[in-house]
């Protein structure tokens, strides 16, 4: 790591030669007093929460402090030197710290915490070869977008880029895996430096955050108060759709003979089931939920037509061949459900909605492009919807679910019975479904046994299915699942593993 390495943009401003000089405390306190009420309006991640006055304290104190207000119960990590003086703070917290024996291990732990808890997990190591080992966790968060604030120790400020013992560039590892990687050399920049990490990380598209501070950071004096402005220039992510965009899908799915509501994991991040259903009630479409989506649409219910792709049923499949319209919702036509792109859905027409607009005709282009949560889409679409519905009738879908009903029944999921008289791996798993329940949580590694998972359990519910889509880490699972429990300990909580996955994280 250079010593001109990036910081973060919010840290370059603090160093700029024009920055003004801090205010006395006693103004501090009364700017602060000002602007509180203010903030929990900026982001979510602000309010509600408590008012701290000027207060000083270490560094590390001032990261404890901030996951605190934060409002984080749960951490996982593994210590180490560059980050032992935030332990001795963290050991006296209200925070529950959850030991593992690899760093890599707390990363899928908080991965897996916030699949179900829908809170940003958090995970935290040393510099060098610690922070090295959360890399394989950051990235699959990345791929698979879950909220997760990554923090590491890093040698002190005056040392970086002299290749000291443990040392690791971890800010330039991580930046293309990462919504933002921050490093803190500065001890009163943690407090919002902390805040600005978990507002990225839960808004817009979820994702990982690292914060790299370095050793002398934490050790020094700093005043802290609480909460901290929020200062990112240009991170606005939008969250409504365009009403005339929203219009323009409505009018097309009124007039489409053969639509498919094909459904990403986006919906699961978005806590948009129950507005799903409604429109999917509505349109009275066929759904196809994709692996990181099972569950977000009732594997029972009768519009539900199974997992698209190279591992999915013939009848989802099909849909989204002989479909002419496709309502692609927080989905990214990932080559595992289009396989060859030219090929793909030849005759449908795409309404795609998405947080992130860089998905947006990445691998498909888009006839009607919304950009936008779709928590908030899918009710605009919805009533735009039924207002179609109402002027220009709603369309006749039986002879399209005539053909679809065929396929469920002539192409139904099964398996082979082994010949050697053993249980097949299918009917094991098909069976702890059975036994287990809707409620549970189940979790898989990666390979044949993720798809049997995702195949033969019946989901009913979101974020009751956890796995590592994107990324494909083995060694995802044990890890994961036990994050999982952390987040629902009152619910049952299945690791589905192979024998090579698990010997990847079982330490």
């Amino acid at each position: 790591m250079s010593k001109g390495s990036p910081i973060s943009p919010a840290l370059m401003a603090t160093k700029s030669a024009g920055a003004p000089k801090a205010p006395e405390r006693a103004d501090r306190t009364a700017d602060h007093a000002a602007v509180v009420a203010d903030l929990a309006a900026v982001s979510p991640v602000l309010g509600p929460n408590n008012v701290v006055p000027p207060t000083v304290m270490t560094g590390s104190e001032a990261i404890v402090r901030s996951l605190e207000e934060l409002g984080v119960d749960d951490i996982f990590g593994l210590p180490g030197g560059a980050i032992l003086p935030t332990y001795d703070p963290l050991m006296a917290s209200r925070m529950n710290h959850i030991l593992v024996r690899h760093e890599q291990g707390a990363g899928h732990a908080a991965q897996g915490y916030a699949m179900v808890t829908g809170r940003v997990g958090v995970c935290i190591a040393t510099s060098g070869p610690g922070a090295t080992n959360l890399v394989t966790a950051i990235m699959d968060a990345h791929m698979d977008s879950v909220p997760l604030v990554a923090i590491t120790g890093q040698v002190s400020s005056g040392v970086i880029g002299t290749d000291a013992f443990q040392e690791a560039d971890i800010v330039g590892i991580t930046m293309p895996i990462t919504k933002h990687s921050f490093l803190v050399t500065d001890p009163n920049d943690i407090p919002h430096v902390m805040a600005e990490a978990f507002h990225l990380a839960s808004t817009g598209r979820p994702g990982p955050v690292l914060v790299d501070i370095a050793k002398d950071a934490q050790q020094g004096q700093m005043t802290f108060s609480w909460p901290p402005k929020i200062d990112l220039p240009g991170y606005r992510p939008v969250t409504r759709g365009h009403n005339k965009q929203v219009r323009e899908a409505a009018r097309l799915i009124a007039a489409a003979t053969k639509p498919v509501l094909y459904v990403g994991g986006g919906v699961v991040k978005a806590h948009a089931a129950a507005e799903l259903r409604e429109l999917a009630e509505l349109t009275g479409a066929p759904v196809v939920t994709t692996l990181m989506a099972r569950g977000v649409f009732p594997d029972s219910h009768p519009q539900h037509v199974g997992m698209p792709g190279m591992h999915g049923t013939v009848s989802a499949v099909t849909a989204l061949q002989q479909s002419d319209l496709l309502i692609t919702l927080g989905a990214r036509f990932d080559d595992r459900v289009t396989g060859i792109l030219k090929s793909f859905a030849p005759h449908a027409k795409v309404i795609h909605a998405d947080i992130d607009p860089a998905e947006i005709s990445k691998n498909r282009a888009a006839d009607v492009p919304i950009v936008g949560s779709v928590k908030e889409i899918i009710p605009e679409l919805t009533e735009a919807v039924r207002s179609q519905f109402e002027s220009a009738g709603t369309p006749d879908l039986t002879t399209w679910w005539a053909f679809l009903n065929n396929l469920k029944e002539t192409y139904p999921l099964g398996w082979t019975e082994p010949e050697d008289g053993l249980s097949a791996p299918q009917r094991v798993i098909e069976r702890i479904g059975a036994l287990t329940g809707p409620e549970a949580i189940y979790v898989a590694g990666v390979g044949q046994h993720q798809m049997w998972a995702a195949q033969f359990i019946k989901y009913e519910r979101p974020h009751a299915w956890l796995n590592s889509g994107g990324a494909g880490t083995m060694g995802y699972a044990v890890p994961a699942a036990m994050g999982a429990k952390v987040g629902a300990p009152d619910r049952v909580v299945w690791a589905i593993d192979g024998d090579g996955c698990f010997q990847m994280t079982n330490q």
